[in-house]
């Protein structure tokens, strides 16, 4: 066990130069400094395996950076200390998957241009995805998605390891109409894929509970002014606001929800939502507030227990905290060891041929891959003041 410590540059398990790669424009030419060129060879030929943390640093979601980022050390120095990867230690970069789409494309073609991945983890939304997906995979480089998304990946070459609907809204919304007797549904998300595609099984689900969708929008991606959106609802006059917002959007709207008197008498459940959100949010402004996710710190596992434990270790009573956003880091890299054990070897084609139909462990327990998706626990939270209660396994 470490001691409690706040982490410096100097205490991570790779060069600080190597962390953080073109987080904005004026360094994203940059030329790479002398320490920065010491493992670099053509692809699978170094003795350190490097890999890309594409994460929102920026942006909406880029609240959820921070923990994200720390989540992803703690795996890494976990792996190092065990002797890395199949005898390879990781290089661990971290590249900002926030702003505009092209950018972070050009990101991308820069670091697979200058052969500096190996394997990229993939901490942002979809429309990022969505965007890197073929660009990444025709390279011939595993792209591991980690955070809730709206499922249907079948890229060859992707694996995609979060919520989905099918597992996350369909029990939590069966709940609410059975425990609240809930039947109206007013759907608010961010205006891209994620949102858009979760929303069309979320109807579903709900009409299977003969429920009515009394309203639905979807909001532009940093628009923090809501008072038009609340008066549709109070107008329409729900019994649940399902939230689909990312990162600050979430928190304004929320925010703006229990400012407007609407908490009292209207459900609300969100589906990409922390106790980063709770934070921003404000601990008296979080009632009725519902959250569905594959972990929560309060769940009282013996897996994620000790997770939590060493995260609080290595970075300290200060650092971000640590919720199913910032986590879904730690879970690619245990997919990752799990699969290179298996497989015996990191080569692209039976690396992911080994992801397929793996079961490993991690703090949200045991976790099922199958056709590059994931199956796991799956909880049904309260948000009580800045922490979740867990009230049902769902």
């Amino acid at each position: 066990m470490h001691s409690t410590r706040n982490v410096t540059a100097r205490n991570l398990p790779f060069p600080p130069s190597l962390l953080f790669r073109n987080l904005a424009s004026a360094t994203s030419d940059r030329v790479l400094a002398p320490m920065d060129r010491g493992g670099f060879g053509p692809r699978g030929a170094r003795n350190r395996l490097r890999i890309a943390g594409f994460v929102c640093c920026s942006g909406s979601p880029g609240m959820w950076g921070p923990a994200a980022t720390s989540s992803a050390q703690l795996a890494v120095a976990d792996i190092n200390r065990r002797g890395g990867i199949l005898g390879r230690e990781i290089e661990f970069s971290v590249y900002d998957a926030g702003g505009p789409i092209e950018g972070v494309r050009d990101r991308a073609e820069q670091a697979i241009a200058s052969n500096d991945v190996d394997l990229v983890m993939g901490m942002h939304t979809s429309a990022v995805r969505v965007a890197l997906r073929n660009l990444i995979t025709r390279s011939r480089i595993p792209y591991i998605y980690t955070p809730v998304y709206e499922g249907g990946e079948r890229t060859p070459g992707v694996i995609a390891i979060g919520e989905t609907p099918r597992w996350q809204m369909r029990p939590s919304i069966h709940w609410m109409a059975e425990a609240k007797r809930a039947s109206r549904w007013y759907l608010i998300g961010s205006d891209y894929v994620w949102p858009w595609q979760s929303h069309r099984a979320v109807k579903r689900y709900i009409k299977e509970t003969g429920g009515l969708v009394v309203g639905e929008e979807f909001v532009p991606v940093g628009e923090d002014d809501h008072e038009v959106h609340l008066e549709r609802i109070r107008a329409a006059k729900p019994d649940v606001v399902l939230i689909s917002l990312i990162g600050t959007d979430s928190v304004t709207f929320n925010r703006a929800f229990a400012d407007a008197g609407l908490a009292p008498s209207t459900l609300r459940l969100a589906g990409c939502f922390d106790e980063t959100s709770l934070l921003g949010i404000g601990a008296d402004k979080t009632e009725n507030l519902f959250c569905a996710s594959g972990y929560f710190p309060s769940v009282g596992s013996r897996d994620g227990d000790d997770f939590r434990d060493r995260y609080r270790a290595m970075f300290g009573p200060f650092a971000p905290p640590i919720g199913s956003c910032g986590e879904g880091a730690y879970e690619g890299f245990c997919l990752l060891e799990a699969a290179a054990n298996r497989a015996g070897t990191l080569d692209t084609r039976p690396l992911l041929a080994a992801a397929d139909n793996l079961v490993y462990r991690s703090p949200r327990g045991p976790v099922t891959v199958r056709s590059g998706h994931a199956r796991m626990p799956m909880y049904l939270a309260e948000a009580d003041g800045l922490d979740f209660r867990v009230i049902k396994t769902i």
